[in-house]
């Protein structure tokens, strides 16, 4: 299994936009190849929003963000603080 993160920097005050992006590409990712789950997190305070999915395959990882990286700049390129932060991790599962 493989987990992708991808951070952004919307800044202060932007936790609707932060919630309303979230929804969108849940709704996006929940029908891609391989889709495991996904958990969005950040520090509202900051305006740093996280993704992090779990998915099959780095294969399905990969083609995951190479859909979704375009959605995300043309959702959110206007606001955007910096360029988000994108990338992909072996998972590892204890056995005990």
């Amino acid at each position: 299994m493989y987990a992708t993160l991808v951070m952004i920097k919307l800044g202060p005050d932007m936790r609707p936009v932060g919630e309303k992006t979230a929804e969108q590409f849940f709704s996006i990712m929940k029908n891609l190849k391989g889709f495991k789950g996904a958990t969005f997190f950040g520090d509202v305070a900051a305006g740093d929003y996280n993704t992090l999915a779990l998915w099959e395959s780095k294969q399905a990882a990969e083609a995951a963000q190479s859909i979704t990286g375009p959605k995300l700049q043309e959702a959110l390129g206007n606001i955007l603080k910096s360029p988000p932060t994108r990338k992909i991790f072996e998972v590892y599962e204890p056995k005990g």
